[in-house]
């Protein structure tokens, strides 16, 4: 997307941009929405609506003008590209070529651009592995769980489980050395099975690194049986999901069984795993109690996360990729520009500014903020909008595990190992309620 004046033109390759630097991400769709699955509970699929083009795949000319402007707004260290889909593998292997050599060509002296990507894994093969090895490619893999948990709803075209082929990119990424993740969903069918999908993972995957998001499909209720049909209308038409509705679909995970959830998991954790398995959830909770936030979503501010489409449109959040939270295209207008436009002010404004009184007092609003605005649809328990549809499941997840947070801060703070908290001595002298 390039037109007379635009910054790809008045560039030239000679003189490095100089940018305002950005505590900024970007979620880059070398694909848009397109996958080769049809997750039922995938909102994202039906992004493909907001644009009237059939191959909705990211342009070279987009890429270079991408990496360019993200490497000139980045700060000297680490920079992370992180591409996402849809499924970004189905672009090819030669557009991430191209990508590893745009950042080894805009890093500034004192730059290291890594990538990062969120796969499937379905389209993995041993090329693919071998690439993303040598090029020290952090992959997150998507996967709910064993066979009949994960295809309870992560199916391909034909409406067929996935986890077979999910399962075989996963073996061929271990046996290449390559980093990864799990990034698990956690919805209405994996829900009540914590152990199971935990023990899973670790034991059968050997994953050392999980990720547990939940699943919130809001709809308004008019549309509710088209979101529960895959977000397909009675006449097969796709519904454009957006952050409306109060409704939630059936396969949306139930707040309580969502904290109970995590508490299971951290409770099988906390008494084997601490410094060798490392959930996401559990870091950040640890973290908020050293007054950093590296998840967004229980974070004090919001608004640092873009979302950048195939054509180069930049939008305020990845859960927010609707037309009233589009910046602008990063081919006509700078990142700095794109964060102070009226609309990403007014939107970051969605995490504290909003917050509920019953958030406001809430004895666990330091480790879980409000959560994430998308999920704020219901009322609080005094009649007041913008509650927390998770808030009953954050609740009692942070307080069950708040003593043995504090314990092993306590840990940390005193240049001991946070993994001693597995000695039952160690911890029941150091929680909160064996004090005196």
């Amino acid at each position: 997307m390039k037109g007379p004046g635009t910054l790809a033109e008045t560039q030239t390759e000679q003189s490095p941009l100089v940018r305002t630097r950005l505590p900024f991400s970007v979620v880059a769709k070398p694909t848009g929405a397109a996958c080769n699955l049809d997750c039922s509970y995938c909102f994202f699929l039906s992004k493909e609506l907001l644009y009237d083009a059939k191959r909705q795949l990211m342009e070279e000319s987009s890429l270079d003008t991408y990496i360019k402007e993200w490497a000139a707004a980045q700060p000297n260290g680490e920079v992370t590209l992180l591409w996402q889909g849809g499924e970004p593998t189905m672009r090819g292997l030669d557009f991430f070529r191209k990508a590893v050599e745009l950042g080894e060509k805009y890093a500034r002296p004192g730059q290291k651009i890594v990538h990062a990507i969120q796969t499937n894994g379905t389209l993995i093969n041993e090329e693919w592995a071998q690439f993303l090895a040598e090029n020290d490619f952090l992959v997150g893999v998507s996967m709910d769980g064993p066979e009949a948990l994960h295809d309870a709803y992560r199916v391909n075209k034909a409406g067929r489980g996935t986890h077979a082929m999910v399962k075989r990119g996963w073996d061929i990424l271990q046996a290449a050395n390559v980093r990864c993740n799990v990034l698990c969903t956690v919805h209405h069918a994996n829900e009540k099975h914590a152990a199971e999908v935990y023990t899973y993972f670790r034991d059968e995957l050997g994953a050392q690194y999980m990720q547990f998001i939940p699943i919130v499909e809001r709809v308004p209720a008019a549309d509710l049986a088209a979101a529960e049909a895959g977000w397909r209308t009675d006449r097969g038409e796709k519904l454009l999901y957006q952050q409306t509705g109060d409704a939630v679909t059936s396969r949306s995970v139930d707040p309580q069984a969502y904290g109970a959830f995590l508490s299971e998991i951290f409770d099988i954790w906390r008494q084997t795993d601490v410094g060798k398995i490392y959930v996401q959830d559990f870091d950040a909770a640890l973290s908020a109690l050293f007054g950093t936030h590296p998840v967004c979503v229980h974070a004090p501010e919001c608004g640092n996360n873009f979302a950048m489409e195939f054509n180069g449109d930049v939008y305020a959040c990845d859960h927010w990729v609707e037309p009233d939270y589009l910046l602008g295209n990063i081919a006509e207008k700078p990142f700095a520009d794109l964060a102070n436009t009226p609309t990403m002010r007014e939107f970051s404004k969605k995490k504290s500014v909003q917050l509920t009184q019953q958030c406001q007092k809430c004895p666990v609003l330091r480790f879980c903020n409000g959560g994430c605005p998308k999920d704020r649809f219901v009322l609080s328990h005094d009649g007041e909008p913008g509650q927390n549809y998770l808030c009953a499941g954050y609740y009692n997840f942070y307080q069950h595990i708040r003593p043995d947070l504090i314990a092993m801060a306590r840990l940390i703070r005193a240049g001991q190992a946070p993994a001693m908290i597995m000695d039952e001595g160690i911890r029941n002298r150091l929680r909160p309620q064996a004090r005196r």
